[in-house]
């Protein structure tokens, strides 16, 4: 039986899917939003407003304000620009690569991932910009012509990230607005308000459903998955470059670029879950986001989470089987120095408390997947804040030794990052089709005549 029409527990009875009800379950979400919708839109952007109060004063006072000085020059803005590229992750492996295997679960999930894709990299590609202390001279950074004769130094890290983060948000783009046009040219075709119906008749690029709109339409995303599905390894293995090219204890290692990508899939998988067990309990899609598809999404949890703990032990055991002092240390100073709360977080979120997903029960039951994600997703961040804080904090010279403090100014980008994100999100959910009708549709049976 399509594990689109049982949900095969007791999350939600018996409901079958037919053509016109997939079609008016999805485009229900997109509709004039409700009180509720503007409350949770309206606190946003009072978080977010904050926030830029936090980026103001960074530009007006310089960066003396935040909590970090030489030699904790990264601190928080890198770790919130590592965090949001991971989680921009999971959006290419579910859609690309999935699509690549013939993973029909993805079906189900991937526009969301997608969406969450492109929405976490515009919050990544933040933070450098305000890092360099002038953001209104961040277009230096790009290779360009200019009377100026200057010629960005293509051996810093920074110049790397533009290239990657970049490159990845254009193909991401691209490949999520390729798959949107059948289902955009749904919404047109029921769109009452002329302002609507204009911007999804520019986005739907005169789709009618042809046969041969089709058969192009199948060969471009084809093109655009094997494009997109190389970005999955590499953009996330040169922002750990951005580390593992250096000297500094703690980040000089050839482990980093496997580690860095089976992190940022792990944190992305989790974000998607949380977001889904929001979106199909919010709008009632639990027939379609079916138990079987969390359950993949957890299992795959599962998969990334035993990788990165792996990473972890091999860390530990170079660390103390590996000929210098100073890496040695630094592990011992990782674990029981000024910073252990963090670490102690960072392993627990990361590898204990995702044991549980080898139960089938806990893979199957939507509040603790729920709060798994969150741990995961709180895990990954102080991952990210460990690797970088506590290999500066403790250098090749003990003079240097600096003990950092986060400030208000810092707390604020990071509430803010996610208040950034999630406006983005909360726009999308009210805008543009969510799940993708003409995949799902694919693996539903074919409608009877009415006579036989």
């Amino acid at each position: 039986m399509n594990d689109l029409t049982v949900d095969g527990s007791n999350d939600v009875p018996h409901r079958e899917i037919t053509q016109k009800s997939l079609n008016d379950d999805v485009m229900s979400m997109i509709a004039l939003p409700g009180k509720v919708w503007w409350a949770i839109f309206l606190l946003d952007l009072l978080v977010l407003g904050c926030a830029l109060v936090g980026v103001r004063n960074l530009i007006v006072h310089g960066w003396g304000v935040s909590g970090f000085m030489r030699p904790v020059m990264w601190a928080v803005d890198i770790t919130n620009f590592v965090f949001w590229v991971g989680i921009a992750h999971c959006g290419t492996l579910v859609s690309a690569v999935l699509f690549l295997f013939r993973s029909h679960f993805r079906r189900a999930v991937y526009r969301l991932a997608e969406a969450m894709t492109v929405f976490g990299v515009l919050t990544a590609a933040m933070f450098p910009a305000i890092h360099t202390g002038r953001p209104w001279f961040d277009y230096w950074l790009f290779p360009y012509p200019n009377q100026r004769q200057l010629w960005t130094n293509i051996r810093s890290p920074l110049e790397w990230d533009v290239f990657a983060v970049n490159t990845y948000l254009t193909v991401s783009s691209i490949f999520f607005l390729v798959g949107l046009i059948p289902d955009v040219a749904a919404c047109r075709d029921r769109a009452k308000h002329p302002v609507m119906k204009l911007i999804y008749t520019l986005v739907s690029f005169g789709w009618t459903g042809a046969n041969y709109q089709w058969k192009h339409f199948y060969g471009a995303y084809l093109f655009f998955a094997a494009l997109a599905t190389p970005l999955v390894f590499s953009v996330h293995s040169v922002v750990s470059w951005d580390f593992a090219m250096a000297q500094t204890p703690g980040w000089h290692s050839t482990l980093f670029a496997p580690y860095f990508v089976a992190g940022a899939i792990f944190s992305g998988v989790g974000m998607v879950i949380f977001l889904l067990v929001i979106v199909r309990k919010a709008f009632n899609l639990q027939h379609i986001v079916t138990i079987d598809h969390m359950e993949k999404l957890a299992k795959l949890v599962l998969l990334t989470s035993c990788m990165v703990g792996y990473s972890y032990l091999t860390e530990f055991f170079m660390a103390w089987y590996g000929p210098s002092k100073a890496e040695r240390d630094l592990f011992v100073f990782r674990a029981f120095g000024h910073y252990w709360w963090a670490f102690w977080i960072m392993f627990s979120c990361n590898v204990i408390f995702p044991i549980s997903l080898w139960f089938k029960s806990v893979r199957r039951n939507m509040t603790a997947l729920l709060i798994l994600s969150i741990f995961v997703n709180i895990g990954m961040w102080f991952e990210r804040f460990v690797i970088i804080v506590t290999s500066l904090t403790r250098t090749f010279n003990p003079a240097n030794w600096f003990y950092y403090h986060i400030s208000l100014t810092e707390c604020l980008l990071i509430v803010g990052s996610f208040a950034w994100f999630f406006m983005f999100f909360l726009v999308f959910l009210r805008v543009l089709p969510s799940f993708s009708i003409a995949e799902i549709k694919e693996t539903l049976p074919m409608p009877k005549r009415r006579h036989g």
